[in-house]
C-alpha cells in the first residue's frame, strides 16, 4: 500500500543527487580576473592574443590561476584583487603601447571559483543582479532628433537621384533644420516633381511655397514616418549595445527600453566604470567609398604625398589601401547582411540587401566603375577601418548584393555581423549614473541569505514539535524543494535579484503548506479510525487535489507576473514559478518516498509519530468522568 516501485524511488535519487551537484557553484565564490578583449570591431581574439597575454603574465613575474581562450575574449583568473590590477597594468601596456589609439579592451572581470570538475559538467553558479552583486546602472537618452537629421539628410541624397532619374531639372536641394526645401524655376517642373517625389517617397509630406520664378516644395517626414524610424534607431542601438558589452565580458547585463526614447543598461559586477562608459559611448558607422588604384598614386601616399580627396587605410591582411573619401553609401541603406556562398565558384561570401534608394545608387556606382575596388569601412571615434575592399565585377542591380574573395566562412560570419549591428542608429547621452559597490551587495547578499536561513529554522522547529517524524519528513522535503528550487535556477543561469531572494523565502512559506494538507488530512483519517497505513495512504492520495488547485491558481498568478511584469518584478515572477513547481514535487513525491522508506514495510503498523491527535468522543468520555 505505501511501497514505491524501485524506479520512483532511483527518480527522487538522481533528483537530489543532481539538484546537490547543480547547487554547490554557487557556494564557490568569484576570483578576480583580467580579460583581453577586441576594441575593433575587424580585430579578433584568437590563440595568438592567448599566448601573448601568458608570455606577458610571465615576463612580469606574474602568476596567475587559470587562463582560457571563449567566443569573448582571453580570461585570466588571479588569486587576489592586488595581482588582478597588476596584471592589467602589464597586460594593457602590452596590447595597447599607443594610449591614443587601443586595440584591445582590457578588463577587471569576476570568474567563476567552481572546480573544474564541475564546470566540465556545465553547472555553473547563478549569475547575480546589480543589487547583490554591484556594479553600475547607466541610464541612456537616444537622440531622436538626431535620427531624423540622419534620416533626412539621406532622403536628400534620394531625392537628388530621383530628379536625376525623371530628368527634372532643380535649383537646389537643401536640409533646412526638419524639413527639405527644393527649388524649381518654374511650376509645372515642380509639380511634376511632386508627382515623381510622391512614387519613390511615400514617407514624404509634401508642401507648395513660393510663386513666379522662386517656387519650392518642401518635404518633412509624416508622423508616422518619425514614429517608425524612432522605434528603429531604439531597437537597432539596444542591438549595438548587446554586441558592445560583450567587450566588457559582463555575465548578465540588463539592457532594456524605458519609454519612448531611453535606454536602461545595468552592468553587473563592472569594476570599472570608466571603461564601461567608454565602450557604451562609441558611435560608429559604415560608409562605402571608392578605391583610388590610379598608377602610382598608393607609392607616392605612402612616401607623404597623399593626394587630395584620398586616405590611406590598412586591409585585413595588411596590405596598404588609398580610400577616397567621398561617400557613394552609408550602412542607413543596408537593410540586411547574411553570409552565404558564391553561386559560381562555391567560395564563402556575404550576401547584402538595401533598400529601393540604396539600390539605385548602387546600381549607378558599380555600372560607372566595373573593375574597379570599393572599401567597405567601419568609422569609429573619427578612424576608419576597412571591413573589405571587393572588385566590382558587373553592373549590380536589384538590391541584392555580393561580396566574395579570399574569404573563410569564419570572415564571411564576422563581416556579415559587422555590416548588420556595427553601428548606432542615432546618437546617446548618458542622462544618469549610479554604482553600487560590491560591500553594498555583499551586505545585501547577507541579509537576504539569513532572512531565508531563519525562515526555514523556525517553519523546521515548528513542524518537528508540531508532527514530530512526519514533520521531520516535511522539513527534509523542504530542504530538497530549496535544493532543487536553486539548481534549476542555476541550471537555467537566471539572474538571481533581491526580489529574486524574496521569493525563495515566500516559496518556502507556500511549500511547507503542502504538506501541513498532507498531515491534517492523515490525522483525519486516523481520527476517523482508520488504520496508520490505510490512513497515510488516504492523506496522500485525498490530499494532493487540493494542493494541485492551490497550486496552479498561485502559477497563474505567477504567469501574470512574469508577461506583464518587467525588472525586479519579474525577476520575482521567475523565482516564484520555478518555486510552486519545484514545491509540488518535493511535497508530494519526495515526502511520499521518505514517509514509504519509514512506514511503509511495517506490515502490523500500530501507531504513526504525527503528533497529538485530538478525538472528540474521548475528550467528551474524559469530562463526564
Amino acid at each position: 500500500m505505501n511501497r514505491y516501485p524501485l524506479w520512483k524511488y532511483i527518480i527522487v535519487a538522481v533528483s537530489l543527487v543532481l539538484g546537490f551537484i547543480y547547487t554547490l557553484p554557487n557556494f564557490y565564490g568569484e576570483s578576480p580576473a583580467v580579460q583581453v578583449s577586441s576594441a575593433k570591431a575587424t580585430l579578433k581574439v584568437d590563440n595568438g592574443t592567448l599566448s601573448r597575454a601568458e608570455d606577458a603574465l610571465k615576463s612580469a613575474g606574474i602568476a596567475h590561476d587559470g587562463i582560457q581562450l571563449d567566443s569573448v575574449g582571453v580570461k585570466a583568473r588571479f588569486t587576489s584583487t592586488d595581482i588582478q590590477l597588476k596584471a592589467k597594468d602589464v597586460l594593457e601596456k602590452t596590447f595597447n603601447p599607443d594610449a591614443s589609439d587601443p586595440q584591445y579592451v582590457i578588463a577587471l572581470n569576476l570568474l567563476t571559483a567552481s572546480p573544474r570538475w564541475l564546470t566540465s559538467l556545465n553547472a555553473l553558479p547563478m549569475y547575480l543582479g546589480l543589487d547583490l552583486r554591484g556594479g553600475v546602472h547607466f541610464l541612456l537618452q537616444v537622440d531622436m532628433k538626431g535620427a531624423l537629421t540622419k534620416r533626412l539628410d539621406s532622403t536628400s541624397a534620394d531625392l537628388r537621384t530621383v530628379m536625376r532619374d525623371k530628368n527634372l531639372r532643380h535649383a537646389g536641394i537643401n536640409r533646412e533644420g526638419e524639413r527639405i526645401v527644393i527649388n524649381f524655376r518654374d511650376a509645372e517642373t515642380r509639380d511634376k516633381a511632386r508627382a515623381a517625389i510622391g512614387d519613390n517617397q511615400p514617407d514624404l509630406q509634401l508642401t507648395e511655397a513660393g510663386d513666379g520664378s522662386d517656387v519650392r516644395l518642401i518635404a518633412t517626414l509624416k508622423p508616422e514616418a518619425q514614429k517608425k524610424i524612432g522605434e528603429f534607431a531604439l531597437k537597432q542601438n539596444i542591438t549595438t549595445l548587446h554586441n558592445r558589452i560583450n567587450e566588457l565580458g559582463v555575465a548578465e547585463p540588463v539592457i532594456q527600453q524605458q519609454g519612448a526614447d531611453r535606454i536602461v543598461v545595468q552592468l553587473p559586477g563592472v569594476q570599472d566604470t570608466a571603461k564601461a562608459k567608454d565602450i557604451l559611448g562609441r558611435t560608429a558607422t559604415l560608409e562605402i567609398c571608392m578605391v583610388d588604384d590610379a598608377p602610382g598614386v598608393l607609392e607616392a601616399a605612402l612616401a607623404g604625398s597623399v593626394p587630395f580627396g584620398t586616405e590611406v587605410y590598412t586591409e585585413r591582411g595588411g596590405s596598404p589601401l588609398l580610400v577616397k573619401k567621398q561617400v557613394v553609401l552609408t550602412g542607413d541603406r543596408l537593410t540586411d547582411a547574411q553570409p552565404g556562398f558564391d553561386g559560381q565558384t562555391n567560395e564563402p561570401a556575404v550576401h547584402l540587401t538595401l533598400d529601393a534608394a540604396g539600390a539605385r545608387i548602387f546600381k549607378d556606382v558599380t555600372r560607372e566603375n566595373v573593375g574597379k575596388r570599393m572599401a567597405i569601412l567601419l568609422i569609429e571615434k573619427g578612424k576608419g577601418e576597412v571591413v573589405t575592399a571587393p572588385v566590382i565585377r558587373t553592373e549590380i542591380g536589384g538590391g541584392r548584393v555580393q561580396i566574395s574573395g579570399r574569404m573563410t566562412t569564419t570572415e564571411a560570419n564576422d563581416v556579415a555581423l559587422l555590416l548588420r549591428a556595427g553601428s548606432l542608429a542615432a546618437p546617446m547621452d548618458i542622462v544618469e549614473e549610479r554604482t553600487i559597490g560590491p560591500s553594498l551587495g555583499a551586505e545585501n547578499i547577507e541579509k537576504g541569505f539569513n532572512s531565508t536561513l531563519w525562515g526555514f529554522v523556525a517553519i523546521a522547529v515548528f513542524m518537528i514539535v508540531y508532527y514530530q517524524m512526519f514533520g521531520v519528513v516535511s522539513v527534509l522535503a523542504l530542504a530538497s524543494n530549496l535544493l532543487l528550487l536553486v539548481a534549476l535556477l542555476s541550471m537555467l543561469q537566471a539572474t538571481l535579484t533581491l526580489p529574486g531572494i524574496a521569493a525563495i523565502a515566500l516559496t518556502l512559506g507556500m511549500a511547507i503548506d503542502a504538506n501541513v494538507l498532507i498531515n491534517e488530512r492523515v490525522r483525519e483519517e486516523l481520527r476517523a479510525g482508520m488504520p496508520p497505513q490505510a490512513a497515510i495512504s488516504e492523506g496522500y492520495e485525498r490530499a494532493f487535489g487540493t494542493i494541485l488547485d492551490s497550486n496552479i491558481t498561485t502559477l497563474i498568478a505567477g504567469l501574470a507576473l512574469l508577461i506583464f511584469g518587467s525588472g525586479p518584478v519579474r525577476g520575482f515572477a521567475v523565482v516564484h514559478c520555478l518555486g510552486i513547481l519545484t514545491s509540488i514535487f518535493s511535497s508530494v513525491v519526495v515526502s511520499r518516498a521518505l514517509v514509504n522508506l519509514i512506514y511503509g514495510r511495517q506490515k502490523k503498523l500500530a501507531k504513526v509519530a504525527i503528533g497529538q491527535i485530538w478525538k472528540p468522543g474521548v475528550a467528551a468520555a474524559g469530562g463526564k468522568k
